[in-house]
């Protein structure tokens, strides 16, 4: 599957960016993500 035409520019932008980010926002930007997935697990009540 592709990325459609009007998502190439974004796409390049926002690795651009994260080549170019320090670690440590990488490390933060993965701690969120992991600790939002985390967070929405723990919400889901069992059925």
């Amino acid at each position: 599957m592709t990325a459609p035409d009007s998502l190439l520019p974004l796409h390049a932008l926002a690795e651009e960016n994260l080549v170019s980010a320090s670690p440590d926002l990488l490390r933060a930007m993965v701690r969120t993500f992991a600790d939002a997935l985390m967070s929405a697990e723990a919400d889901v009540s069992p059925t």
